[in-house]
């Protein structure tokens, strides 16, 4: 069989064995397209851009897996402008996936916009603007959530970076610098005035980082009296919580981030009547790393990042599920691809041969407190 015919083979009847595409499918089958301003997606259901993690193979295993939408990790624009070659890898997009945006990151308006044109020439759905990372080295040098923190500014920043691109311009913001300058409202209205199709917001300030809990009462307040579609993001870590979000929200869609870290069937299985009723077991997620392996190899040939990625994936996945810290341990002594999988798999075959299996994972404690995005 050729490529090509490979090629055409994953489009008609997707990447998964025929047990899980068709389990895939008929989920996939409840949710409904739906468009932000000018953009389209497949559901309300989004990826949130997270650093370091939000290249190609996890996005597109995400759309494979139910998300209706995507955005990359977020991506310097001064290294784009400075032709770095780790820049450009970050910009690249499969060609199977639909729905995604390329995120930037910048302080600089000028600089914003000619990596504006780079970052376009890859062939996002839409450029977005990266105005809610909290970590210092990005925030001291006046990009991500800093960029809040005047917003009387903004409107000739929009303006450029709209006038560079031919694609759509939207932006991801928080809900403020800190609790005495709550100002996502007011921002909303200046994007509005400059052509921004939509907006994501994070509910917290940027002080908060990802302490304490997502200002869900403040999202819905904004989205009520938006003239842009708003996208709510934060804390939504379930299946159950995200389809009670959905069933309340004024919100036009939701943003997952950290969730399917630790539950990659979260976009499918929030459409289900009960969603803590899960029909994927073991060996779905057996099968679904080998997938993330097929389109890790595809983005890089360095062995070493292959084996990163996938111990970290990996350990994410098997969060929640029974004799999961001994497996963690030994996960991250792994030196060869060869032994992960052989880890993997004995794990997912002994939970599996068990015959009770169960993801029970505790919303209340920490999980990837730093910054991700």
């Amino acid at each position: 069989m050729t490529n090509r015919d490979n090629q055409h083979l994953i489009e008609t009847q997707g990447p998964f064995s025929p047990q899980l595409q068709a389990k895939v499918d008929a989920l996939k089958a409840k949710r409904q397209g739906m468009s932000l301003g000018s953009v389209q997606f497949d559901s309300p259901l989004l990826l949130a851009p997270m650093s370091a993690i939000c290249n190609f193979p996890f996005r597109l295993l995400m759309e494979d897996l139910g998300a209706g939408g995507t955005v990359s990790e977020l991506i310097s624009c001064h290294g784009i402008n400075y032709k770095n070659e780790k820049t450009r890898q970050m910009l690249r997009i499969h060609p199977r996936e639909k729905n995604v945006g390329i995120q930037l990151f910048g302080e600089d308006e000028v600089a914003m916009s000619e990596a504006a044109k780079v970052a376009e020439e890859f062939g996002p759905k839409f450029i977005d603007i990266n105005m809610g990372c909290p970590v210092r080295k990005v925030v001291s040098k006046g990009g991500g959530s800093a960029l809040m923190k005047d917003p009387s500014k903004l409107g000739s920043f929009f303006a450029l970076m709209k006038k560079s691109i031919q694609v759509p311009l939207t932006i991801k913001i928080r809900t403020g610098w800190d609790a005495d300058s709550i100002n996502a409202q007011e921002i909303v209205h200046i994007a509005h005035n400059e052509g921004v199709e939509f907006v994501a917001i994070h509910g917290r300030t940027r002080t908060q980082a990802y302490k304490g809990k997502a200002d869900w009462e403040l999202l819905e307040r904004v989205a009520v009296d938006s003239p842009l579609p708003i996208i709510g993001n934060g804390d939504l870590h379930s299946p159950v919580l995200t389809k009670r979000r959905m069933e309340e929200t004024e919100c036009s869609a939701l943003m997952l981030g950290r969730g399917p870290l630790r539950d990659p069937f979260i976009f499918l299985t929030s459409y289900l009547e009960d969603p803590s009723q899960s029909p994927f077991g073991p060996q779905d997620f057996k099968e679904i790393v080998k997938v993330y392996y097929d389109y890790v190899r595809e983005y890089t040939d360095m062995e070493r990042s292959h084996l990163i990625q996938m111990r970290k994936m990996i350990v994410w996945f098997v969060a929640g599920f029974s004799k999961v810290a001994e497996f963690r341990g030994n996960m991250f002594k792994a030196q060869t691809i060869e032994e992960v999988f052989r880890l993997s798999d004995e794990f997912f075959d002994e939970l599996d041969a068990r015959g009770k299996f169960s993801k029970r994972i505790d919303l209340e404690k920490p999980f990837m407190m730093g910054g991700h995005g």
